[in-house]
């Protein structure tokens, strides 16, 4: 009997300490400091406005007036840093190559229509920029604009380059870096502390593992930045009548477990940015906002300025 007591005296304690902490975090945790804050993030610069990933794209983007430019980097053979989300250029450009096997000089340009891949049955041609940009041409011409930049394979060469280009231009306060892999984050955060780091996919489950044990509240965290996907788009990105029953329930699994807003808020009261992805439509922005998300990446700017706009959601000071 008394054991019982003892057990049911020490998990109800351990619960309300953890309810109480997820609420008020800044009791165990210093709030990390928010060295800007995104609300309107261009992926990709925008890829259903503009070819993606191009100056033209990340121009529109920062003249509407985005907070973040999304973008993705890789090594050509002589060691240049460029934006390019493929490392193949079979779908970007028609070539059946890779990056990494031609000098920057000798990059062929994108093709003129290319598919937005976040939205169905959608294409966007663009106009006279073709150009795969170089990393520091972006860093050069919006140097005010915040950028997050997934390192795309896992290069020592590559995460060292981009790096000093960081450094070079007095970039560590406006950017954040790194990758779905635990391995690539790691190797961001050692090449260079001072940039904040996304968690990769292994840290997002640990995260919720974390959180629905009641641990999260406990727990020390290096990230600054959560960048999480919708899961319930894929019924808008993939033919409904083609998904099978357990796609579906993995679907509906996933979205549930981590669409949370107890969760959003926790992170965000300590400090972390949570931005979600790729959404394009006005119902998966305001679903986003309502559950407390810090910013939403997009593949129409226009689109999610408007809303943002007529909703009245401010922009961050």
């Amino acid at each position: 009997m008394c054991a019982a007591v003892y057990v049911l005296s020490t998990v109800t304690g351990y619960v309300l300490t953890s309810a109480l902490l997820l609420k008020c975090p800044t009791l165990l945790h210093r709030r990390k400091r928010e060295r800007f804050i995104s609300k309107h993030i261009s992926h990709r610069g925008g890829a259903g406005e503009n070819l993606e990933n191009t100056m033209a794209a990340f121009k529109h983007a920062v003249d509407l007036g985005t907070d973040m430019l999304e973008l993705d980097c890789h090594l050509t053979k002589d060691e240049q840093v460029v934006v390019s989300h493929d490392g193949d250029l079979q779908r970007s450009c028609g070539i059946n190559a890779d990056i990494s096997s031609i000098a920057y000089a000798e990059l062929p340009p994108y093709l003129c229509k290319l598919g937005v891949t976040f939205q169905r049955d959608c294409y966007c041609e663009g106009g006279e920029d073709k150009h795969i940009p170089l990393l520091k041409d972006v860093f050069e011409a919006f140097p005010n604009t915040p950028v997050n930049i997934d390192i795309k394979v896992n290069n020592d060469t590559l995460i060292k380059k981009v790096s000093e280009l960081v450094v070079q231009y007095n970039r560590e306060n406006l950017t954040v870096w790194g990758n779905a892999s635990n391995q690539i984050v790691k190797k961001c955060y050692k090449e260079n502390p001072h940039i904040p780091v996304l968690f990769s996919l292994p840290r997002v489950l640990q995260l919720l593992g974390l959180f629905y044990t009641g641990l999260l509240p406990f727990v020390p965290l290096k990230e600054q930045f959560l960048e999480i996907p919708m899961p319930s788009i894929i019924t808008k990105l993939k033919d409904p009548n083609r998904l099978t029953r357990s796609q579906r329930i993995m679907t509906w699994l996933a979205d549930t477990l981590l669409m949370r807003k107890a969760l959003f808020e926790h992170l965000t009261a300590r400090g972390i940015q949570v931005y979600i992805w790729v959404l394009n439509d006005e119902e998966d922005f305001q679903r986003a906002f309502d559950l407390g998300a810090t910013g939403v990446m997009t593949d129409f700017p226009t689109r999610l300025k408007d809303f943002m706009d007529r909703n009245g959601i401010s922009k961050p000071k």
